[in-house]
């Protein structure tokens, strides 16, 4: 799994980003947020999200890990795509998003072109206790949640049965890092 990429922005458009590294240009899918974030830097960081599909490979680049999280927690929405997702994060900020969510403001979501009323009833449904409309807008839960998800996704992706892994995680701490979750687990496995 690619976490972030760092290296000269070598191309950038309102929905894209090519980033060189060590020679190798990888292409993102970006919001208008990390575009306005990076226009006028040589050298980036971008946090990755990565979609693999039989017939494509895609990264989606993040200018904080705040806004991949916020891109995650959508992905998790039924009805909810990448295309979404990334047309929510471009129309808002991950703060505003956060504020409408929790106060169950479905209009505003609405707003979003290629969010319909259903969509957006259920995405302040799925995610109301997710988020909170504070600076730092993942609750604790939300962040356990997403940390337990990614070291079963791990210890699967390892050849442990998704069972098994999941019956040892559960009992550890959630406030643990996704590394340490899965050093426990598999002393236990």
């Amino acid at each position: 799994m690619i976490e972030y990429l760092s290296g000269k922005l070598a191309s950038l458009t309102a929905a894209n980003a090519v980033i060189d590294c060590g020679g190798v240009g990888y292409l993102l899918e970006i919001t208008l947020t990390t575009y306005s974030a990076i226009q006028t830097k040589e050298e980036v960081r971008l946090w990755v999200h990565e979609v693999i599909r039989e017939d494509a490979y895609q990264l989606y680049g993040f200018y904080s890990t705040a806004e991949r999280d916020m891109f995650r927690l959508l992905l998790g929405v039924n009805g909810v795509g990448a295309a979404t997702a990334r047309m929510m994060l471009s129309s808002l900020s991950v703060d505003e998003l956060a504020g409408a969510i929790s106060a169950q403001d479905d209009k505003q979501l609405k707003r979003v072109k290629g969010v319909g009323a259903k969509t957006a009833q259920r995405i302040v449904l799925e995610l109301q206790d997710k988020v909170s409309g504070t600076a730092s807008y993942m609750a604790p839960t939300a962040v356990a949640s997403l940390n337990k998800e990614e070291a079963l996704s791990a210890l699967v992706m390892l050849g442990f049965p998704k069972a098994a892994a999941d019956k040892v995680l559960q009992p550890l701490d959630a406030t643990l890092s996704v590394e340490e979750l899965i050093k426990q687990a598999l002393q236990k496995l």
